[in-house]
């Protein structure tokens, strides 16, 4: 029989390094670093304006911090307490059971520089991270050591879950799948099944969310979900050489057509006035049904257009077939300029940890495709066995893979920072199933060999085969007379 003291130690341990992690993080980015969105949501706290654009529960919860500290101090401490208490929960539970390797490569995972340089902006993307990663954790703290999920735990679980689904406008396909896992999908067992209960939690969440935002939060409606619309409408015309989009004129087309406003990379051009907003501007003037209507007649007339519009766009969000240099993967080293004091000037450290996760953005492990590609084999491969850990690793392998590959028909842009959470999750997953044997060999061979055939394929696209997805579009000046509705 094996001592409970050394288990007890390991456990203790773990609680120990994530503690370290946890402060030494803070003296790394304190007090957290602001990008454009956060420097957009805290004018709204200022103003007590708040609009749905951006996430009005992160801009709430940020006026009620303010009775506490001023500027991004506050909710940089709770997302690394989020953050290293998940991870250190993970980590202290498995070590409880003597799997201290597994403890330590959970540990290594949230101190990788690309993740750990991404949660530690005051940004939605960390919040939603650091918010399931920390429900996750304290599931494991239960479900790891076969113990029954107190009252009180659950209820916690349950907040951090519905936090993160309001703060992400894509959220939904993260915390959905996650959610009915971890109370056993309600004891359906058939595939079929369960994949209609995740289809239709993810659309009961799109059709709830503007509700709680607009009536529950007193949030303006600022039509965000117009983007994906425009966005799609722009890439089938320009991919189908149409003559013009609903309600374009053909010169305000043919113009934006000859600079180039297109781009698989991202829909921005087309909400940047001194670029291609005079597009977009005369397609959201049919608001409402009218845009949507259009939508899907575009889709239904040019299906094949449509397709290569979002696979082409897809890639770029994968960064599969992508120069070495595609944009927005690296996490800021400082913060947006402001007037408002959000941020701090960036120390050698910070500096050190932003060039680490270079390193790691341009490598294989920093590809979002590798990491859907991971979760897909776990899914298909991890068949083998049904406890605790177990099952805790398929549904972090489930949410990892429903949210990259919801932006096959979701994404209007290709940041990075929107799969921190999916590579946060996908990296979880093999570390518990690989440590609870739950893979079946033969197919664990199969899924390694597709996984190096898309590294392959990735490697060869930035030793120069691949040419750069993102372009940069020069500034177009104001928009002719008339282009605005």
């Amino acid at each position: 029989m094996i001592s409970a003291g050394p288990h007890r130690r390991g456990k203790a341990v773990a609680g120990i390094a994530a503690a370290c992690l946890l402060l030494v993080s803070l003296g790394v980015r304190w007090p957290g670093v602001a990008m454009y969105d956060s420097v957009a949501q805290y004018r709204q706290v200022l103003d007590g304006a708040y609009s749905d654009w951006h996430p009005p529960i992160m801009a709430r919860t940020w006026a009620l911090l303010r009775y506490i500290h001023d500027g991004t101090a506050p909710f940089f401490l709770i997302q690394m307490v989020l953050w290293w208490g998940g991870l250190g929960a993970f980590a202290a539970a498995l070590a409880a059971r003597g799997r201290r390797m597994a403890a330590a490569c959970i540990l290594a995972i949230g101190a990788s520089p690309l993740l750990l340089g991404w949660a530690t902006v005051v940004l939605k993307d960390a919040q939603m991270a650091a918010c399931l990663v920390a429900a996750t954790g304290l599931l494991a703290h239960y479900r790891l050591r076969d113990a029954s999920v107190p009252g009180w735990a659950w209820a916690a679980i349950a907040v951090l879950i519905a936090y993160a689904a309001l703060v992400r406008g894509n959220a939904a396909f993260a915390c959905a799948p996650l959610a009915l896992a971890f109370v056993g999908w309600g004891g359906v067992r058939r595939p079929i099944g369960r994949a209609a209960l995740v289809l239709g939690s993810i659309l009961a969440i799109l059709l709830v969310s503007p509700a709680i935002n607009q009536r529950l939060l007193g949030a303006a409606a600022d039509h965000a979900d117009y983007s994906l619309p425009v966005y799609d409408l722009a890439g089938i015309g320009h991919r189908a050489g149409a003559p013009t989009l609903p309600g374009v004129p053909q010169a305000d087309w043919r113009r934006a057509e000859r600079a180039h406003c297109y781009t698989p990379f991202f829909w921005n051009p087309y909400g940047e006035p001194d670029q291609c907003g005079f597009v977009g501007d005369r397609l959201m003037s049919h608001a409402g049904g009218g845009l949507y209507r259009a939508w899907a007649s575009m889709i239904l007339v040019h299906p094949l257009a449509y397709a290569a519009h979002r696979l082409a766009h897809l890639n770029a969000n994968l960064r599969l077939w992508t120069d070495p240099d595609e944009r927005d993967a690296l996490p800021p080293v400082n913060s947006e300029p402001n007037a408002f004091g959000l941020g701090a000037n960036p120390g050698p450290a910070a500096r050190m940890l932003v060039a680490a996760a270079r390193w790691q953005a341009v490598s294989p492990i920093g590809w979002p495709v590798t990491w859907l590609g991971v979760a897909l084999v776990l899914l298909w491969a991890g068949v083998r066995g049904n406890g605790g850990q177990v099952r805790l690793g398929r549904a972090l392998a489930l949410s990892a893979a429903c949210t990259s590959a919801s932006y096959a028909i979701v994404s209007i842009a290709s940041d990075l920072r929107y799969h921190l959470w999916s590579i946060l999750a996908a990296a979880l997953a093999l570390v518990l199933l690989v440590d609870a044997g739950a893979l079946d060999p033969r197919r664990a061979r199969i899924g390694g060999a597709v996984l190096l055939a898309v590294v392959i394929v990735g490697s060869a696209a930035r030793l120069g085969l691949a040419a750069p997805v993102y372009t940069p579009l020069p500034t177009h000046g104001p928009p002719p007379p008339g282009a605005r509705p």
